[in-house]
Parts: C-alpha cells; structure tokens; sequence
C-alpha cells in the first residue's frame, strides 16, 4: 500500500505530540482511516477538519463522553453547537505533520511496506518529541 498516495490519519495530544496513527491508502476517503484511533478512547475532546464531520464518528466520539470539535459540512440537517475558538488549536496537529514532512523518508514516501513506513513515522515523531 506504501506509495506516493498514502495518507497518514493521525491522532494527536492536546500538546502536538502524536498519539497514534493509520494508514490508508490514498484513494480512500479520510474516514476509512479513524475507527481504529478512536477505540481505546482516553481523550475529553476531539478536533477534526470538515472532512471528519461523518455521523457515526460524531457518535462514537459522544458515546464515549468526549466534545466534538468538527466544523459542519453544510448539507448536515441536524446542527449542533461548534466552539470556533476552541477549533483554533488544530493547528497542533497541522504543525505536528508540518514537522513529520521535515525529514525527506517520510515526504518523500520511500519506503516499500507499510510496516517500515509506520516504522519511520514512529521513530520520526520520538525525535520531534524530543526536541
């Protein structure tokens, strides 16, 4: 699966730093990627783009008694609140693939298999976490 397409559906901390993340592959939609984050849920809130605005994954993230933090796509019917200022603060995870992009392996998607590209991932994030 591992090539110029793949996206990376990743999971931050309120800080930036990463808490899990998928692979999906580039034709997918988002969505495909986000069961398997939101399983072991441990979080009190849940920022996400449009493209997140799905209802079983605003289900699942209120059953578990977490805030849902997704701007609505405009043909949803049924409106619930959203905190604009809270929103503001994806920017971490904006900034967390920013600094992934840093280094060339994972831009650039050089590795052959998905396992030594998560592989990468995981070791690139241990060094932005240490900075």
């Amino acid at each position: 699966m591992t090539g110029w397409s793949t996206k990376i559906i990743a999971m931050t901390d309120a800080l930036g730093n990463l808490v899990r993340f998928t692979l999906i592959p580039g034709q997918h939609y988002d969505t495909v990627g986000v069961a398997p984050l939101l399983k072991p849920a441990d979080f009190e809130g849940l920022l996400a783009d449009k493209a997140f605005d799905v209802h079983w994954i605003v289900d699942t993230i209120r059953a578990q008694g977490a805030r849902v933090v997704i701007p609505q796509r405009r043909n949803r019917l049924d409106r619930r609140p959203f905190d604009g200022a809270l929103f503001k603060a994806r920017h971490l995870i904006e900034n967390f693939f920013c600094k992934l992009k840093e280094f060339k392996r994972i831009a650039m998607r050089s590795d052959k298999t998905d396992r030594s590209f998560a592989a990468m991932i995981y070791l690139t994030a241990a060094i932005i976490n240490s900075r």
